[in-house]
């Protein structure tokens, strides 16, 4: 029987080795793998670990594979859930860099990476909806990702700014609403 071990950076290998579009494309294919497949995780878990996985600094791809590996094995799972996330890519950008100069004109390889944009986009889309399920976004909570998405896309705001404005805003509501509740009990 194989190491549990060698199966979590077998799998984070495999993943990572075929995703395009880093890791919220990843997120499916985790989910199937780990949560559905296996059953080595509860869903609600899953969910819990994206969300630390996104509010840690670093790469969410990494951050989700080195979670999920600690959830499951530890430290040593972090160590096997990482590398297999990250071997993949660094072996595929070496292979890049060495050979891209000799081909970066080539119109095929030119629209091989046009095509590969609307399944990147259809990757990260997928969680995407699925994520705003959970988060319970409503008629009076719509408004925030579609200005926050207009505001980037359309008038070049830097996500970053977005991202302080909202959890100042985040934050400042909720102290408002815990004065509110205060003043009515």
């Amino acid at each position: 029987m194989m190491s549990i071990y060698l199966q979590l950076f077998g799998i984070f290998a495999k993943i990572g080795a075929f995703t395009i579009g880093g890791g919220y494309a990843m997120i499916p294919l985790i989910e199937s793998e780990i949560v559905i497949k296996r059953k080595w995780i509860s869903p609600e878990d899953f969910l819990d670990l994206l969300a630390i996985s996104q509010a840690a600094p670093g790469v969410f791809a990494v951050n989700i594979a080195i979670f999920i590996g600690y959830k499951l094995r530890g430290v040593r799972g972090s160590l096997a859930t990482s590398l297999g996330c990250i071997m993949p890519s660094f072996v595929i950008i070496l292979a890049i860099a060495m050979f891209f100069v000799n081909f970066k004109d080539n119109p095929i390889v030119e629209r091989i990476f046009k095509g590969i944009r609307p399944a990147t986009v259809a990757l990260i889309a997928a969680p995407t909806f699925s994520m705003a399920k959970s988060a319970t976004i409503n008629k009076y909570t719509i408004w925030i990702p579609v200005i926050s998405a207009l505001l980037i896309w359309l008038l070049g705001f830097s996500p970053i700014y977005i991202i302080l404005v909202a959890g100042t805003s985040g934050f400042l509501w909720g102290k408002y609403k815990r004065t509110i509740n205060k003043k009515e009990s």
